[in-house]
């Protein structure tokens, strides 16, 4: 059995609370058998007033001792007399346990209480109205950074390579590759996003070109027939040299140029083949499979992760940086949108109550097990003497009420008795 956990001093300030209370109601029940006894005489002799005093004072002791004992049932044997369906707590602790399991599960983790309670609370509008303030956005701002820079550092090379080679390559080795690449490729010429890499490209060949002439008659050069005389060859291939300049030159300050549009037909017949030509599809395959078999594409790709994440840590751990700047005043900006827009707010509700749900739903059950498990798992006589420092002086009230009450109802009844005789 597990002993709960106790605060000491919290338990010694309960502990008077409940020894006071006790004395109070046990003081109203000696009181009240006090009267009953100094009355009994005079209430056979005398009669009258003192009939209903004492009347009150016997209903009084009646109704004192029943509480009590039903009180002290709740947690003990009452004068440590094995009564029947006495010592509750610490004989049906389990039983109880369930019922509690049963009672917070129905009653708070039900579908339509979650989504009430959430609806009620406007989660959306107070969470946009706190974090439009750019204290409160530099506060979201650095705990989120903390905790992705945490988890950024427990997550190990070795971790990665496995869920790459293991996991990743596998997968990647059983899709086909050929409807993917196809797909994008006809959506990347579709959009023309192709034309900032083509633009790029010529660019850095005008650039060299431009900057490498000895290369470039080199190259040519070599090439050139043995028997042709070297002056020839010089003057060929700075003519190659100024030419390839001009048509680079060309096709770079022209958008409509026919190079272009001939690029633009090319990328989209690939497209198709890749989509519909299986040989096509297949040699993307073959390119697909060699450079997974490469040994070097996980440590590369290994390399590549880890500066990203030293870049990402880095810029995370920096306050006045750039990048946690700029989320706070994305963070801000989110907050000014998410206080105003009543359609956003809908939205964040909704998604807020379907993963409230989603939760209760799938994990209410072990949420709640919790309660039985831990009650389970009590000693029996402990959790009956904590239970009742905690609610044992409210429970007095009871008893006090009850000696009250019983006198107030000795009183009536011994009126009608005399009215009726």
């Amino acid at each position: 059995m597990t002993l709960l956990a106790a605060d000491p001093d919290a338990d010694a300030d309960r502990r008077v609370r409940l020894r006071r209370m006790r004395t109070v109601a046990t003081s109203l029940l000696a009181l009240a058998a006090v009267v009953y006894v100094a009355t009994l005489h005079l209430a056979h002799s005398v009669g009258g007033f003192w009939g209903y005093v004492n009347a009150g004072a016997e209903a009084s002791m009646v109704g004192a001792i029943a509480d009590w004992f039903a009180v002290t049932a709740l947690f003990r044997h009452p004068l440590g007399v094995p009564v029947p369906h006495t010592a509750l707590v610490p004989r049906r602790k389990d039983e109880l346990g369930r019922g509690l399991e049963s009672f917070v599960r129905e009653n708070f983790l039900a579908e339509p209480v979650v989504r009430e309670r959430l609806a009620s609370a406007e989660l959306a509008r107070r969470t946009g109205e706190w974090l439009r303030q750019p204290a409160n956005a530099a506060r979201a701002v650095d705990e989120a950074s903390a905790l992705v820079s945490a988890a950024l550092r427990r997550v190990r090379d070795e971790d990665v390579a496995v869920v790459v080679v293991d996991v990743l390559i596998p997968r990647l080795r059983q899709e086909p590759l050929g409807p993917v690449l196809g797909s994008l490729l006809g959506e990347v010429v579709e959009d023309g996003a192709h034309h900032g890499m083509v633009d790029l490209v010529l660019e850095e060949a005008h650039r060299w070109l431009a900057h490498h002439q000895d290369t470039f008659t080199d190259v040519i050069g070599q090439r050139a027939p043995w028997w042709a005389p070297p002056r020839l060859n010089e003057v060929v291939t700075d003519r190659l040299h100024l030419e390839a300049i001009r048509w680079v030159a060309d096709v770079r300050g022209d958008p409509d140029h026919e190079v272009r549009h001939a690029i633009d037909s090319a990328l989209t017949q690939l497209a198709q083949d890749l989509l519909d030509d299986p040989g096509t599809q297949a040699r993307a395959d073959r390119l697909r499979d060699r450079l997974l078999e490469q040994p070097q594409l996980v440590e590369s790709g290994l390399r590549i992760w880890s500066a990203l994440r030293q870049a990402l840590v880095e810029a995370l751990a920096d306050a006045e940086g750039p990048l946690r700047r700029r989320a706070v005043t994305e963070a801000a900006a989110f907050g000014g949108r998410l206080a105003t827009e009543p359609a956003l707010q809908q939205r964040f509700d909704a998604w807020a109550s379907d993963a409230a749900v989603f939760v209760v739903e799938r994990y209410g059950a072990e949420l709640t097990g919790v309660i039985t498990q831990t009650i389970q798992r009590w000693d029996g006589t402990e959790a009956s003497r904590r239970i009742e420092l905690h609610v044992g002086r409210d429970l007095q009230f009871i008893r006090i009420n009850g000696t009250l009450v019983g006198g107030l109802v000795g009183l009536v009844i011994h009126a009608a008795s005399e009215v009726l005789s």
